[in-house]
């Protein structure tokens, strides 16, 4: 059996990571999403709520689960008997980032493979900090995120005061 993990912050989870999800739980056997617990960026959402989103839009997906941790991510592939480590490429930016991750992860672990899917083609643009941005001045994500991260983005807008409404077409 061949498991995967799937790291990332996830905050919030969008259309392009359920895309690589999807596609990479059509090649390995176990693909666990895994949702860092202390990134050093700032997050907008806590880890139980990115942990409860991302299982939200992979229920359907009977071959993958979703997990939090910390430390470095060899570590928890090996705790989890993880062959492969999964990443979703955007742009040339995103390669050289990741090709350094890469080369560093295969010093600390040769037996994990790092194993890039491209994006499809109507995800390159997005990541999650485009989301929260455009959500932040008041503009359409719908499709780009899935409905529950939608929602969620807007509760966590009117609660915290921010300037910018959600345009009505938003709320649901």
């Amino acid at each position: 059996m061949t498991i995967a993990i799937y790291p990332g912050t996830f905050d919030p989870m969008t259309s392009g990571h359920l895309d690589i999800a999807r596609r990479a739980a059509s090649i390995f056997d176990h693909v666990i999403i895994a949702i860092y617990d202390a990134p050093a960026k700032n997050v907008l959402f806590s880890t139980e709520e990115r942990v409860a989103m991302a299982a939200k839009a992979t229920e359907g997906l009977p071959n993958v689960s979703v997990s939090r941790y910390n430390g470095l991510t060899v570590d928890y592939a090996r705790q989890k008997n993880a062959r492969v480590i999964v990443r979703g490429l955007r742009a040339m930016s995103d390669f050289e980032l990741e090709m350094q991750m890469a080369l560093l992860n295969r010093k600390l672990a040769p037996e994990i493979e790092v194993v890039c899917l491209m994006t499809s083609l109507q995800y390159s643009f997005l990541s999650s900090s485009i989301i929260k941005e455009i959500v932040s001045l008041g503009g359409c994500i719908e499709g780009l995120v899935p409905d529950h991260v939608l929602v969620a983005l807007q509760q966590k807008h009117k609660g915290g005061g921010e300037s910018s409404p959600i345009p009505r077409h938003l709320n649901t």
